[in-house]
């Protein structure tokens, strides 16, 4: 299982490769921008419901923010 700041990395991979915002991720998703920060910093690690909303949104398995399988 990955820190929540190598999950956080993942996320970073995907938002560059789509040039998009966490903000603008945010406002789509309904998640605020202190759910980034504070994911980033390591303080906290998202519970499965909502890392599932970024893996359906990114097209992605759950499993590449929680193991960190790149095979997307």
């Amino acid at each position: 299982m990955l820190s929540s700041t190598d999950s956080f990395k993942q996320l970073e991979q995907l938002t560059k490769k789509n040039n998009q915002s966490y903000y603008s991720l945010g406002k789509e998703l309904g998640l605020p921008t202190s759910f980034f920060s504070e994911w980033k910093r390591g303080k906290m690690m998202p519970k499965s419901d909502k890392l599932l909303i970024l893996a359906n949104y990114f097209g992605v398995p759950l499993e590449y923010f929680i193991k960190g399988e790149e095979d997307v």
